[in-house]
């Protein structure tokens, strides 16, 4: 075990832990609003298809948003798992 490998180890958990911090409540944001889409598409079919508008909403928008968000933070966080997968294979 050398100062390099612990290093790598301090950094890459680092990473890890801002990573799911940054990834978390985008990550649920995100959950919810499709839920809520989902729902809506349910009862615009209920209906009849009535309201049935191809464009881009708001909250589409928001979910690529969101979505975008949640993927940078697991990006972070799986550089982190890299750099401590690193520490434990460099010698």
């Amino acid at each position: 075990m050398t100062l390099v490998n612990v290093v790598l180890w301090i950094a890459g958990i680092a990473l890890i832990a801002i990573g799911y911090n940054r990834a978390k409540a985008p990550w649920a944001r995100y959950q919810a609003m499709k839920e809520q889409d989902s729902n809506a598409s349910r009862y615009n079919a209920w209906r009849g298809g009535v309201r049935d508008d191809p464009s881009t909403s708001g909250a589409s928008v928001a979910m690529a948003i969101l979505r975008r968000q949640a993927q940078i933070g697991g990006a972070i966080a799986f550089a982190g798992f890299v750099l401590v997968l690193l520490g434990f294979l460099i010698k």
